[in-house]
């Protein structure tokens, strides 16, 4: 029996020693629909958008989307594949809403500044510059020929 309790206490020590090792930090990145940057829960399934994450609503099983470890001090709390810092280095965005088509910034640095590295407007957007306020060099097909002036030069309503 001593030699049964000398075996279980090297067990309990080795359990012990083991969990008290430092772990390897998850990887949670992950590709959302549409091909936004997002967070891997702990499912490893279930991809939640960038700005989905500290947004106060619980979008992993377990709320680690939401957990102060993540959401405690933003953005510097959180993994830097989440965070786009606009050219106002005070002012950031969530890395899904880099390169969205929309004025998130307030500045369009997240669209057209080389440091967004968007591609060109794609085949559902009219490139115009300036545009008003909501967009920034491209705005959505289906703003187009609407009676509504988006882009300075009336183009998307007379060309477009």
């Amino acid at each position: 029996s001593a030699v049964a309790l000398l075996v279980l206490a090297a067990a309990l020590a080795a359990g012990l020693a083991l969990a008290l090792l430092p772990r390897a930090p998850v990887n949670r990145f992950c590709t959302a629909p549409n091909n936004r940057t997002g967070f891997l829960c702990d499912d490893r399934v279930t991809c939640v958008p960038a700005s989905w994450v500290c947004d106060r609503l619980s979008n992993c099983r377990n709320g680690e989307d939401e957990q102060e470890q993540l959401c405690g001090d933003l953005p510097h709390s959180l993994p830097g594949y989440l965070v786009f810092y606009c050219s106002n280095p005070r002012s950031w965005v969530y890395a899904d809403q880099r390169c969205n088509g929309m004025n998130d910034c307030g500045d369009c640095s997240d669209e057209t500044w080389s440091l967004a590295a968007c591609p060109p407007c794609g085949q559902e957007w009219w490139s115009c510059s300036p545009v008003h306020f909501e967009f920034c060099s491209c705005i959505p097909r289906r703003l187009c020929r609407d009676g509504i002036q988006h882009c300075l030069g009336w183009s998307d309503e007379f060309v477009c």
